[in-house]
């Protein structure tokens, strides 16, 4: 009754245990691992394309990123440069009260001149003369705009420029 019930219109007992009797490669677990063509099979990894592929994406972000950070890096240093200018003209201001007048050259906030009677200095390091692009600020005395002109001028360090090459001058 229970072959009937399950479909099998043959009553033969041969029959029915060779009908419920599971294929010998999924009768056991083991066999598959232990026949080689099956593991080749599944222990597949990456192709050259896939791996060309992956390759080329992390390029493309990686120049992305390092083009953000070397823009924000140029901002911060034009902006650095622009305080060094205000903090320069500062110290260009103290050697002028200890000693009459702006210095001929910004080396005499180093080191005293020899017509500098009331030197009270060093007012700078030699560090503080140069901007944060690497560059010397532009000074003249007397200048055109005071009694003298101190000039940032940017990532370029030429006179002139857009952007963060723009120059700054003391009087701005």
């Amino acid at each position: 009754m229970l072959d009937q019930a399950r479909g099998f219109g043959n009553r033969d007992p041969g029959f029915v245990k060779a009908c419920k009797r599971q294929p010998p490669a999924l009768a056991n677990p083991k066999s598959r691992i232990s026949n080689p063509k099956r593991r080749a099979a599944h222990a597949r990894g990456f192709t050259l394309l896939e791996m060309l592929a992956v390759i080329v994406l992390i390029g493309i972000i990686g120049a992305i990123v390092v083009r953000q950070v070397g823009s924000s890096v140029d901002k911060g240093k034009y902006g650095a440069g622009k305080a060094q200018l205000m903090t320069l003209g500062q110290k260009i201001e103290n050697y002028s009260l200890d000693n009459g007048s702006p210095p001929a050259g910004l080396d005499a906030l180093v080191k005293k001149p020899p017509n500098a009677p009331n030197w009270q200095g060093p007012y700078a390091k030699p560090s503080d003369l140069v901007d944060p692009f690497g560059h010397a600020f532009g000074y003249k005395a007397p200048g055109e705009h005071g009694s003298y002109d101190l000039v940032f001028f940017g990532q370029d360090g030429k006179p002139g420029g857009d952007g963060y090459s723009k120059d700054i001058g003391s009087w701005q």
